[in-house]
């Protein structure tokens, strides 16, 4: 596994992780899976700056950050820098451990044996101090939306995750803490925002084709894949791959595809039809133990057979890097509660007709939309959370009915019906947690926008993991770059999503860059004819794991409504698909892991004194 751990006080510690190396000047601090040249340094004074992963500054912006980072005692001058990586500053005697924005680089930490141990991945820590999964924290992940599920917490019990777009700060003689490192500047108009945002991705893609000539790109046919692609192509002779599959080809994202792709220069297009034996959706299950450990169970693992016919020809040609548009969605869009902040911030009459449209868009009753609408501007988080935890612990919840719930601050998925009363208690109780450390001031759309920020992050990380464990490819983002995140997330969401416009800040941002047809298309596929074709096609394998769920012998599933609800969707039948699938991924996860300390650490008779 990639990752970088270090500990406050190394003599007497008796431990370093299996594997890794040194980090050159940090004592104390390791490295497992990275390359020479992706680790960097920058001093002044007694300031000290460390960059790990794919962060693409030169060195003079890099130094110019080490000098603002002495200036202002902080980090943000270095997670300013473009790229994705972990930095590590240290200004005097403090500490500053920063992941990035989207949460595609995170930070843990656990206290042991009086000092803290610190990494980038959860599971080397909890290995480390014997820490378990936590249920609640897995069964809240399927069951819940719009609830934190891991503010302050990771999936082990004991490790402690800091939130994305936060310092993890280690000072000698305090406890850590976390600090912000997000800027909180005046929000930016589309027209403002537009020209930033072009060049800031033109940036962040370019810069990484520089690192290699042998470039591959997604081209589902969508904005944003489309996006990245472009921009590649005029940098290098790309490859550009298409998934598709019987299903999909009735869709247009394949139309649309070819098209950008015959307008772009010198690619390559490859056209990828998946669908049948084992390349679609759930396969590559048979055997679960072929599949490599991530830090967190991922919707990745239920999509290795796809990305492996995906991405076989890029492999097969030895391609360096592989690029994807994940993310656009995430900054280029918004959620639809959007229209609550809309409405918070005096824009009461175009709120009401954002719930309007979207009432329309869904085909459901307007007034029940605004009803929903009303209700959660007129209550606070905090309270949305506490009458939740009630009602959990009273069994009066049950999964989604109402299209008006994407407007409601919380509630429960369609895995909900699956717990049992021990399973819904222990829910109940982490909900009632995070009620009581929620912010009052919090908004809907900006939380519902940063978790599902933070969802598309862990994604990310954990398949680009899964790809250079499995082919030896790395996979990168360039729209989940915390200058990328920065710049879209200060235009408000409002304005990112208007009703009756496909991605306006897209369309503003990228005209004359991408192909013209693109910047028309109005239309985004659904993928749930697919996931049914996968799941009928590989039930069989799907029962075999669900059949050994660590969660069933816990007491926390009720394993024949969980059969049923696997039987019902080979059936083809409505069920929550995206609930099934999460449930998959975790048990596959709990079956992976392992979690003895000596599988992840070895011991080490060397005093050193922490730098």
């Amino acid at each position: 596994m990639r990752y970088i751990v270090g500990a406050t006080e190394v003599s007497g510690f008796g431990w370093r992780p299996k594997g890794a190396v040194d980090v050159p000047g940090l004592r104390g601090v390791w490295a497992s899976e990275f390359e020479p040249g992706e680790i960097r340094q920058a001093s002044i004074g007694d300031t000290v700056v460390v960059v790990a992963g794919s962060c693409l500054a030169t060195w003079v912006e890099l130094e110019r950050a080490a000098v603002e980072a002495a200036r202002t005692q902080s980090a943000a001058p270095v997670t300013a820098l473009p790229g994705v990586f972990v930095a590590m500053v240290r200004t005097g005697g403090v500490w500053r451990v920063v992941g990035d924005r989207a949460g595609t680089v995170r930070v843990f930490w656990l206290s042991i044996g009086g000092r803290v141990v610190w990494g980038t991945a959860a599971a080397p820590l909890a290995a480390l101090g014997g820490c378990e999964p936590d249920p609640a924290v897995l069964l809240g992940q399927m069951s819940l939306h719009g609830v934190d599920v891991l503010d302050g917490a990771s999936h082990f019990r004991g490790v402690r995750r800091v939130r994305p777009g936060h310092a993890l700060v280690l000072e000698e003689g305090r406890p850590p803490r976390t600090e912000p490192t997000a800027p909180s500047g005046s929000p930016l108009g589309i027209e403002d925002a537009a020209p930033l945002v072009r060049g800031t991705v033109v940036e962040a893609v370019e810069r990484r084709t520089m690192l290699s000539g042998r470039v591959s790109a997604d081209l589902s046919g969508g904005m944003d894949s489309s996006v990245v692609a472009s921009i590649a192509s005029a940098r290098t002779r790309l490859l550009a791959v298409t998934y598709t599959d019987a299903r999909m080809k009735d869709e247009d994202d394949l139309y649309y595809a070819r098209k950008v792709a015959a307008e772009l220069p010198g690619v390559r297009h490859e056209v990828v039809e998946g669908g049948a034996g084992a390349a679609r959706h759930f396969g590559g299950l048979d055997d679960p133990h072929r599949l490599p450990l991530t830090d967190t169970p991922t919707f990745s693992l239920g999509l290795v057979a796809m990305k492996e016919a995906q991405l076989a020809r890029p492999v097969r040609e030895g391609m360096r890097m592989h690029l994807t548009g994940r993310g656009g969605d995430d900054v280029l869009e918004a959620v639809p509660s959007v229209a609550v902040d809309q409405f918070r911030a005096g824009q009461r009459a175009a709120a009401w007709r954002r719930v309007a449209a979207l009432a329309r868009l869904r085909r459901t009753s307007g007034a029940g939309m605004l009803a929903q609408a009303a209700r959660t501007a007129a209550t606070p988080y905090p309270r949305a959370l506490t009458d939740l935890a009630g009602q959990l612990a009273a069994g009066q919840v049950e999964g989604p009915s109402s299209p008006a719930r994407v407007l409601a601050w919380c509630g429960a998925t369609g895995a909900l019906p699956w717990l049992t009363l021990l399973g819904r208690s222990m829910v109940a109780e982490l909900v009632g947690e995070r009620a009581n450390g929620a912010d009052a001031r919090q908004t809907p759309g900006s939380l519902h926008e940063r978790l599902a920020l933070e969802l598309m992050g862990d994604g990310h990380a954990t398949f680009d993991q899964m790809s250079r464990t499995l082919w030896s490819l790395p996979v990168h983002a360039p729209l989940l770059d915390n200058r990328v995140v920065d710049l879209c997330h200060a235009v408000p969401g409002w304005e990112r999503s208007r009703p009756g416009q496909f991605k306006p800040l897209a369309r503003a941002a990228f005209a004359g860059l991408v192909p013209d047809v693109l910047l028309k298309r109005t239309t985004k596929t659904a993928f749930t004819g697919s996931l049914f074709d996968g799941l009928r096609a590989h039930a069989p394998a799907l029962r075999r794991v669900l059949a050994g769920s660590v969660l069933v012998q816990a007491g926390l599933l009720d394993e024949q409504k969980v059969r049923n609800a696997l039987d019902a969707g080979a059936r083809g039948e409505p069920v929550p698909l995206a609930a099934l699938h999460a449930l998959v991924v975790t048990e596959i996860w709990l079956g992976l892991l392992p979690l003895g300390r000596h599988v992840w650490w070895e011991r080490t008779d060397e005093t050193q004194v922490a730098a």
